[in-house]
């Protein structure tokens, strides 16, 4: 006796959202080690005093600063970098939560992480958070990693959503493409303007190409430096996006 199988029917939307995120999972998973990203590195230790010194001026001219009081959320965020950043900054614990697609990314975070972060493992398309819970967004080299336009639209909509009003987004991201990297697709500003539909913008151009960097920076410090100010070398966009209702 022939016994049918009766499925489920999938929309194409829908299946198309769950073939980027089969991707976007199997992209990470060829990542070099995180040790490539450490702060021993010359270069990365150079990166990171730039892109923090921009961030804590932003935090101070935008009315963010201190960060005791205030509610963070941010997408994509791996093993927690980001997170213990924002406690370093003076952030609670208890007001921070972290979500990532990689379960096993949630799990290294909340070893390294201090305790009272919140960390989930959940697609940042749809977030299980209520509308207007926080005051500060963070993606960070989340969107070059997304190749899918819906799936970006249906994120960049969630980080609004659950942005109070008047709150704002922090965006650290590859404004091109990398060469050596064909998993990531460098997001321009227009894009990021796109993306965003009726919020206020800053931009500021940041971050020496790292192929660069690395070379210049075991060489000379005030080099690295010199060459990250001319901006034409610099890869990253440092984006403050205000949500204006």
């Amino acid at each position: 006796m022939q016994v049918s199988r009766s499925t489920v029917p999938v929309d194409g939307e829908t299946l198309a959202l769950a073939n980027e995120l089969s991707r976007i999972r199997a992209a990470y998973s060829r990542r070099p080690d995180q040790f490539r990203y450490t702060l021993l590195d010359p270069a990365n230790l150079l990166a990171s005093h730039e892109r923090e010194k921009r961030i804590l001026e932003a935090f101070v001219r935008h009315g963010c600063a201190p960060l005791e009081k205030a509610r963070i959320l941010e997408v994509g965020c791996g093993t927690g970098f980001w997170l213990r950043e924002f406690v370093r900054w003076g952030a609670r614990p208890h007001n921070i939560v972290g979500v990532d697609l990689l379960p096993e990314r949630i799990a290294e975070a909340e070893i390294l992480c201090p305790a009272g972060i919140t960390l989930r493992s959940q697609s940042a398309a749809k977030l299980e958070f209520s509308a207007d819970t926080f005051d500060l967004v963070l993606q960070s080299t989340v969107f070059t990693s997304i190749f899918d336009n819906d799936m970006k639209i249906k994120i960049a909509r969630e980080m609004l959503r659950v942005l109070r009003p008047n709150g704002m987004i922090m965006w650290y991201d590859f404004t091109m493409n990398n060469p050596w990297n064909s998993d990531v697709r460098g997001i321009p500003r227009r894009e990021i303007v796109r993306l965003f539909p009726g919020c206020r913008f800053e931009f500021q151009r940041l971050t020496l190409a790292p192929p660069i960097g690395r070379r210049i920076a075991r060489i000379s410090p005030l080099l690295y430096r010199a060459l990250s100010a001319v901006r034409i070398f610099d890869t990253h966009c440092l984006a403050i996006i205000h949500k204006t209702c």
